[in-house]
């Protein structure tokens, strides 16, 4: 059917029979959330099991669905056609209904009761902007290679956690929210001190976002290259002259302590490429990151022409091992600056990430481990199953490459593991969450550990889950883009970033019509700061709006990711299997 593009932005009512199936459900398990049941078992590669339960949160009734804090009732909208351009409070987006794979019954919307509710957060990209092992030199052949506003990824995020927390509910059925999902780029440069300021700021506490020297910044924007922006500095770099301030003080509060309230929901974990290779793209080969993450050298410039090739060969993957790569950085080894080593900076391990989501001081809000079990940390496997409700399952998926590149696969392991859990599942609903779209797992490098065992593309899983009918959506992220899909018998749902612009998250409700059809409710948030900024205010909420603003200037971004308006928020409707 062709695809349906309302202009109706009103949220549907919270009719009675929502309201009760809700409030008894809140009441029979201590709010855990809409009709939750016990989970069982746990998820490694072994078994099919759903891990547990989402955990303990806080009683929240259903309330009258609200649009505040949504774009359905704002959205940040930029002054001017050129130069820098300012954000204030735009206009808001609507919601569209979307009936390729099946058609909108009338009174729907006086039947339904809710399945789920819930919130995704994806490619937060948490960034020690002062890392040796980054390749912002790229930015000499490309202006996209580097970001003018990384170095306030901790106070985006926190005021993300700050929306999530102030919502009342699903805005469009009001009902409670059970569960946070980030499905991967948690960190950027897979560094320990990137991983600690993570499960920090989602389980609450205080971050420093400052490595090496504590007592100043040592990174590209005081190297005094014009690549880069200096805003401490009357320096006329490339983007002063495109319109960027000068704002004394910035990368002092960039590197002050920052206060995160934690989320007040469980949370779960998906690991990204990010979060596991060198820069997103490389398997160097821990030996060699490690000498040179927590090293004294830092490669900050190189000549276009060269920065160039460097960025199509990763885009091409022609060196997932790296090994162009460390022929650069010795060849300009009498170019780096001289930066003050920190162990902190050590990459990650599979096994390190596992064991620090169990951690008992990492449990925040629940559930231990947020996904993961003692199970995956010895069978060294990073996927799982999860209770959402009495009647719906969640699956987490690890499509993330070993073998290096920033596209991925699944290994014959993790798709046969994933086959018979959607079997042992036949009665349940499934939600499925990966870092990659479909499109993007076509990466056929072997993993390391496994290097007999084959490689599985989009195709093939896509398959796999229209082989199963109550497969109802596959949500996802990486490409920074928002886009939804219709995939036969279910939606492929993918959500921007939290890095580039538009920095959002999409909340999501899932409702039973009880006309022979069911309705995924998508509405996107951005953070809570202010869309107006005060280049004199340095407050944490104060650097949380200008993250957003200067997002939207960076040079090379591309106001493209915002989707079309039937990517953002809609009503979703699906055949009831």
């Amino acid at each position: 059917m062709s695809r349906i593009r309302s202009a109706a932005a009103a949220a549907t009512a919270l009719d009675r029979r929502t309201f009760l199936a809700a409030a008894t459900a809140t009441g029979a398990t201590a709010g855990l959330g809409i009709a939750f049941g016990p989970g069982s078992g746990s998820a490694g590669a072994s078994q099919p099991a759903t891990a547990h339960a989402v955990g303990r949160r806080v009683v929240q009734a259903p309330t009258a669905p609200s649009t505040a804090g949504t774009t359905l009732e704002t959205f940040s909208a930029a002054a001017g056609a050129t130069g820098y351009r300012r954000l204030a409070d735009g206009p808001a987006w609507s919601r569209e209904v979307r009936t390729e794979i099946t058609g909108a019954k009338g009174g729907r919307e006086d039947r339904r009761t809710a399945l789920a509710s819930f919130v995704q957060l994806t490619d937060l990209h948490l960034t020690d902007v002062q890392h040796p092992m980054r390749y912002e030199y790229l930015r000499a052949g490309r202006a996209g290679a580097w970001r003018p506003h990384e170095a306030l990824t901790i106070a985006g995020v926190v005021s993300l956690i700050e929306r999530i927390n102030g919502l009342r509910g699903g805005p469009a059925t009001g009902t409670p929210l059970s569960f946070v999902m980030t499905t991967g780029d948690n960190t950027d440069n897979n560094a320990k001190i990137e991983l600690d300021w993570f499960l920090t700021a989602m389980n609450g506490g205080r971050i420093t976002p400052n490595t090496g020297d504590p007592r100043r910044y040592e990174g590209v924007q005081n190297s005094g290259l014009k690549e880069y922006w200096h805003p401490e500095e009357a320096l006329r770099d490339a983007d002063k002259k495109a319109g960027f301030p000068r704002i004394d003080g910035f990368l002092e509060a960039a590197l002050r302590t920052v206060n995160s309230p934690g989320l007040r929901l469980p949370w779960y974990s998906t690991i990204g490429n990010h979060d596991d290779l060198a820069g997103g793209v490389y398997s160097l080969g821990h030996g060699y990151s490690t000498d040179f993450a927590t090293g004294r050298r830092k490669l900050e410039s190189i000549p276009a022409a060269e920065a160039e090739r460097v960025f199509k060969g990763t885009r091409v993957g022609d060196d997932p091992k790296g090994v162009q790569l460390r022929a650069l950085l010795e060849a300009h080894a009498k170019d780096m600056r001289t930066v003050t080593p920190d162990e902190r900076r050590a990459p990650f391990t599979r096994s390190e990430y596992l064991a620090a989501h169990l951690a008992p001081a990492a449990t925040g809000s629940g559930p231990v481990g947020h996904g993961y079990t003692r199970a995956n940390l010895e069978q060294g496997t990073l996927y799982y199953s999860f209770r959402i409700s009495e009647n719906t399952i969640g699956v987490s998926l690890d499509t993330t490459d070993p073998g290096g590149h920033y596209t991925g696969s699944l290994g014959t392991a993790q798709l046969r593991w994933l086959e018979r859990t959607l079997k042992a599942h036949e009665d349940d609903y499934v939600i499925v969450f990966s870092h990659h779209y479909s499109r993007g797992l076509d990466n056929m490098n072997h993993d390391p550990d496994r290097p007999g065992e084959a490689r599985h593309g989009g195709d093939e899983v896509v398959a796999l889950f229209q082989r199963h009918p109550k497969v109802l959506a596959w949500i996802n992220g990486h490409s920074h883009q928002n886009e939804i899909t219709p995939r036969g018998s279910f939606w492929e749902i993918t959500t921007a970033s939290h890095v580039d612009f538009p920095q959002l998250a999409r909340v999501f409700e899932v409702v039973d019509n009880h006309d022979g059809t069911i309705s995924l409710f998508t509405t996107l948030i951005e953070a809570a700061a202010p869309h107006r900024t005060d280049f004199s205010d340095l407050s944490q909420t104060g650097l949380a709006a200008l993250y957003r603003e200067l997002s939207f200037n960076a040079p090379g971004a591309s106001q493209e990711l915002a989707g079309d308006a039937t990517d953002r928020n809609t009503e979703l409707l699906l055949r009831k299997p």
